[in-house]
């Protein structure tokens, strides 16, 4: 039985209809610059809208509540079709009306199921009709994102993307679009949609003295979270409070769900310490102040001189705690939870840290985080940054034969980053790494990386690229020099595999072949599939004699992707045309890797 036929003991019907709202705007000032004109022309058009406008549209006037107007409709077209029209009645109208008179309407549209009796309608979907005609400025009309869904491609050019935005009494932000264009004042002006926030945001509060066996310790707990701010902000996954405003809560007793409420922010590092004979005993935590969860606790120690010297590893350690804590935490509620349910900042690390793992099926769903979020996120660089990324990933990884296409898609969303961004250090620097690797046009790989760090010096995803760049060339120091400052900039610990597997590589092509089993090893710790790390560490064990070794991990690269051959590896390589590519290609046929 449909839903229309489904009737309940109230008398009330289950059905599915349009729902479209209509408000006059500044009624009371335009009654009362003009109560008898305004008045008149209000009912003109209310004659216009429920004598022609509605029949010829199949739709009905439910209510009218003050200066507002609720209709129904059955099905959508007819419904944004009727929205139109009462907006080209308006104009009409307020054609030969003084400047400031014309009678504007916002208006809003939404499709759901909804009770309906002979009088009225009800329900959660009625509501949130009513909640989104707040975000239509005057001659506006806003629709939800189930009936930018159901108008499909017909009516997308004349849809304008708002994002997420926040309406009073829904918990959750919703997706709205403008139809037809912004009004003469719009609510959300064009450029200025809301923007979700892509990174965890993360505050450090100073830690607290309890005791202490020596006096001029009482700073020691500000040392130690400027230290751990300005490590933690090196690093674009996550957006750190600066320590200005979280000094000023260092002698607030606030609990963690105070401290993010007034900075605004979803994680919480906080603690305390004591000293003794020289020692520092910190005992610190991580709350994800919304869901009230300790996501991490421990204690570490460091001796007080070290601290004062800035030579304590407390702050590293603290560092790789705090950011393996919140990717792990991330990702367990990534995958316990629906895409749609989920806040973008989750799908974007959870993204990163699954399409640097290695394993097939985290790296689809990584793929398929991402491209949820660069519909849900498509006015920011970042989504469509990373997606570039992933396609480069899968050619690279022997998940695809597909070179050209994957370079054509990657080639795609790292455009439309530049389209959101066009100083996007990240975008310039994904495309460079396209150009590179999949379309071997390096010198045009060498000037989107030039352009990158121009942008932002500090840019480690570029540096990483640059340095590799270097290493097909056979320009050993340079590529060193390249990896090695990206890896001091402190990538983010998902992503740390893949930063040492490429200082691998740039390792080799300087012959610093200890190095290059060093860096390979460590990165295969957390990323065992990697056939490329795999590969840079049979060839170092090769250059270095140790051929029962290099054997051994091509064996490792044949399980994994059984097809790789010689010619095969020198088809993929950017380096196959330098002198690196052939020394590189002959280790890994002496190492037992078959020819073709």
């Amino acid at each position: 039985m449909s839903a229309e036929n489904i009737g309940t003991a109230s008398g009330l019907q289950r059905v599915r209809r349009t729902i479209l709202f209509a408000d006059l705007v500044e009624s009371c000032r335009l009654s009362e610059a003009d109560e008898e004109g305004t008045a008149a022309r209000w009912r003109g058009l209310r004659l216009a809208i429920e004598t022609r406008l509605l029949p010829a549209h199949e739709g009905r006037l439910i209510r009218t509540e003050g200066d507002g107007l609720l209709f129904v409709f059955e099905q959508v077209l007819p419904a944004v079709r009727c929205a139109l029209e009462i907006q080209r009645a308006c104009r009409l109208t307020g054609a030969s009306a003084a400047s400031g008179e014309q009678l504007l309407l916002r208006m809003s549209l939404h499709e759901t199921e909804l009770y309906a009796d002979d009088r009225d309608i009800y329900g959660r979907g009625v509501n949130l009709a009513a909640r989104l005609y707040n975000l239509a400025g005057p001659g506006e009309i806003i629709v939800s994102q189930r009936i930018h869904d159901l108008l499909g491609h017909d009516f997308s050019p004349g849809l304008e993307d708002l994002n997420e935005c926040h309406l009073r009494h829904l918990s959750a932000p919703v997706r709205a679009y403008r139809l037809g264009g912004e009004g003469p004042r719009p609510v959300i002006a064009p450029g200025t949609a809301f923007m979700p926030e892509l990174r965890p945001s993360v505050a450090v509060i100073p830690f607290v003295m309890r005791s202490a066996t020596e006096t001029g310790h009482d700073v020691l707990g500000e040392i130690l979270a400027d230290e751990i701010i300005c490590a933690l902000s090196r690093t674009s996954e996550l957006q750190v409070t600066s320590r200005l405003s979280t000094t000023a809560l260092r002698d607030r007793d606030a609990s963690a769900d105070q401290t993010a409420e007034l900075l605004r922010v979803r994680y919480v590092v906080s603690g305390s310490y004591r000293t003794y004979n020289g020692t520092l005993v910190l005992s610190a935590e991580l709350c994800d102040a919304k869901l009230h969860h300790i996501v991490w606790a421990q204690t570490l120690s460091d001796s007080v001189e070290a601290i004062v010297a800035g030579e304590s590893s407390l702050t590293a350690q603290m560092v790789s705690h705090i950011s393996l804590a919140i990717v792990a935490h991330e990702l367990e509620r990534a995958r316990s939870q629906a895409l749609p349910t989920l806040e973008s900042s989750t799908l974007l690390l959870s993204a990163i840290a699954l399409m640097h793992r290695g394993v097939l099926e985290e790296f689809k769903r990584a793929g398929e985080m991402l491209e949820a979020l660069a519909q849900r996120a498509g006015r920011q660089a970042a989504p469509h940054a990373w997606l570039a990324k992933w396609h480069v990933l899968r050619f690279n990884r022997g998940w695809t034969d597909d070179r050209l296409g994957e370079a054509q898609r990657a080639l795609e969303s790292a455009r439309r980053a530049l389209d959101a961004d066009s100083q996007s250090s990240m975008a310039l620097a994904v495309e460079g790494f396209v150009q590179t690797n999949l379309l071997k046009r390096l010198d045009l790989g060498e000037q989107c990386y030039a352009l990158a760090l121009s942008a932002n010096p500090s840019d480690s995803l570029a540096w990483l690229l640059k340095g590799t760049l270097h290493a097909f060339r056979g320009e050993g120091r340079q590529a060193v020099e390249a990896t090695e400052r990206a890896l001091a900039l402190s990538p983010l610990d998902p992503m740390l595999n893949f930063y040492e597997s490429l200082c691998a590589t740039a390792a080799l092509a300087a012959t610093e072949y200890e190095r290059a089993i060093e860096l390979a090893r460590h990165s295969l710790r957390a990323c065992r599939t990697n056939t490329s790390t795999l590969r840079a560490l049979a060839i170092a064990q090769c250059q270095l004699g140790q051929m029962s070794e290099a054997r051994a991990t091509v064996t490792k690269v044949l399980a994994i992707e059984p097809g790789l051959t010689v010619r095969g590896f020198l088809e993929r390589s950017p380096s196959a045309p330098f002198a690196t590519g052939k020394l590189w290609a002959e280790a890994l046929g002496r190492a037992g890797l078959p020819a073709q």
